[in-house]
Order: structure tokens, then sequence, then C-alpha cells
């Protein structure tokens, strides 16, 4: 089965940047859909970025023009860059992937989670 490790969190200034980075492994299936959410203190889990097997992309409002989504297919890794991070942004962020195997229906498959913390 398919097995998620993300890395790259951790504690940075209001204003600053991380790079997250998720790295898949697996074999069942191809992976389609590959996204980032996260879970603040004290809230519920919320969808950050989402990207398509085509790199076709889409953001929570919030984080549209600070946030980037990108995927490398033949590593099978996907990547979020952080700009201009607030306050508001720190969570744990989780690495989720959709995989699709011929005539079955898709399958999630999520990671430990990593944590960001942002001082002001």
């Amino acid at each position: 089965q398919w097995q998620l490790v993300e890395s790259g969190g951790g504690l940075v200034r209001a204003g600053g940047s991380l790079r997250l980075t998720c790295a898949a492994s697996g074999n069942r299936g191809v992976i389609e859909d590959m996204g980032w959410y996260r879970q603040p203190p004290g809230k519920e889990r919320e969808l950050v970025a989402t990207i398509t097997r085509r790199s076709n992309t889409d953001y929570e409002d919030s984080v549209k023009g600070r946030f980037t989504i990108s995927r490398d297919n033949a590593k099978k890794m996907s990547y979020l860059q952080m700009n201009s991070l607030k306050p508001e942004d720190a969570a744990v962020y989780y690495c989720k992937i959709t995989t699709k195997v011929t005539f079955d229906r898709p399958d999630d498959h999520w990671g430990q989670g990593t944590q960001v913390n942002v001082s002001s």
C-alpha cells in the first residue's frame, strides 16, 4: 500500500517562508490528485491547496498569492511553498494523495503531518 511522509515544518517568524515536501511510496494504481490540508489548534482540518495530475491547481482564499503547490510525477512528490507566513497559518499540515486502479474506485491516503509554527 501507499505511504506518505511530510517534511519541512518548523518555526518561522511572521513574513518568513517554509517549503513542505511530501514523499509518496507505493505501486498500486496511479496518483491522481494531490493536496495539502492543515489543522489549526482547536479547529477542524481544512483544505489548503490541491493539484491535479495535469498540474491544475486550486487554493483556499486566505493563502492565494502566498502559497504555491507543485508536484513531480516521476519522483511521486508534492511540495507546498509558503511565503509571507502569518500567525494564522500555524497548524499541523497534512499531505494527501488520491490513487486510482483501473475499474476500481479511487482511494485517499494521508501522511502523518508536520507542525508549522509562526511567531509574531
